[in-house]
């Protein structure tokens, strides 16, 4: 579906032409065409291909989908892949957009992912000056915008392992709880990664060095876009490296809490021993026992009883068993 097709000169939309009128619009200005579809058909693909010469492979690539974050040349045409994502009721949730940038066009196709960029346009436009720059301004301004997307994300995950940190600790927490949701994380965590970490070389190859030249007078802002990649990238490994302390943590916890039941039933079966033990040896009614008929017998043997069950009580407690 086509979302929008404008045509800018002099960083100013001159024209807004249908994908049929593409390679005419272009013919008649200097200036170049900024094109953005939304899960496009087949016929869509064929005739943009067909309007800007476009390279079969990446169209194959965009018409497919699924595709890990990259970037690839075509003599004088960039194709770049990246993951948009979002959050949904199970994990991230994962889309695509795959950007052609040529000379004279910019195209973004997404894929699988209700995200737009009409404030990327709206952004851009608002600035003219950088728009004259051409199509590599619009490419980074579109990858600057999937990347910052992601802060959010790390952020959000931050912010929970903050939370489990704190209650960890607490009494009669649910333990399997706190594993689950660790091991929510832990997805999360590797979903962000599988788009940041590709997308790092990608951002590498656009400032210093070889540059592609439709990108040559961005270098800067790539460079921008990269910091920003490493240091999403430096936050998913600190807070994997906090999940696998917090998992051990929670493990260790499980440990200390079952070593603690142990201890509190073997407490209360020693007690119980030592209180059946005495009156096995009362209850034996062999004819010839001491103070089987004396009348104080009883009450002396519950006594023995209940001191000697107070006895081992107190000695718990004291070494925290109970």
């Amino acid at each position: 579906m086509l979302i929008n097709s404008a045509v800018y000169e002099d960083g100013r939309i001159v024209a807004e032409p249908a994908l049929e009128g593409v390679s005419e619009a272009l013919e008649t200005t200097s200036g170049f065409i900024w094109i953005a579809l939304r899960d496009p058909g087949d016929e869509e693909l064929d005739l943009l291909q067909y309007e800007l010469d476009l390279p079969p492979l990446a169209v194959e690539d965009a018409r497919k989908g699924l595709q890990r974050p990259k970037l690839e040349e075509y003599g004088d045409i960039l194709f770049a892949a990246m993951h948009l994502l979002e959050a949904g009721p199970d994990g991230l949730e994962v889309g695509e957009v795959h950007v052609f940038v040529g000379n004279r066009f910019v195209v973004s196709v997404r894929h699988r992912s209700a995200q737009g960029f009409l404030g990327v346009r709206d952004r851009a436009e608002r600035e003219p000056e950088l728009l004259r720059q051409g199509p590599g301004f619009v490419f980074y301004a579109l990858m600057d915008a999937v990347v910052d997307r992601y802060f959010p994300l790390i952020e959000a995950i931050e912010a929970e392992l903050d939370q489990l940190e704190e209650t960890m600790f607490q009494p009669r927490q649910d333990r399997q709880a706190v594993v689950e949701r660790l091991f929510g994380l832990k997805q999360r965590l590797t979903t962000l990664r599988h788009a940041v970490t590709p997308l790092l070389d990608v951002a590498s190859k656009l400032h210093g060095g070889r540059v592609p030249v439709v990108c040559k007078s961005m270098q800067d802002y790539f460079r921008d876009v990269y910091d920003h990649l490493l240091r999403i990238q430096a936050s998913i490994d600190a807070a994997r490296e906090t999940i696998i302390a917090a998992t051990q943590v929670n493990l260790t916890l499980v440990s200390i809490d079952e070593s603690l039941v142990t201890k509190r039933l073997a407490a209360w079966a020693a007690i119980f021993a030592a209180s059946t033990a005495l009156a096995g040896i009362w209850g034996m009614n062999f004819e010839r026992m001491p103070e089987l008929r004396w009348a104080f017998g009883y009450p002396m043997a519950l006594g023995i009883i209940a001191v000697v069950s107070g006895a081992l009580y107190w000695r718990f407690k004291r070494l925290k068993w109970l």
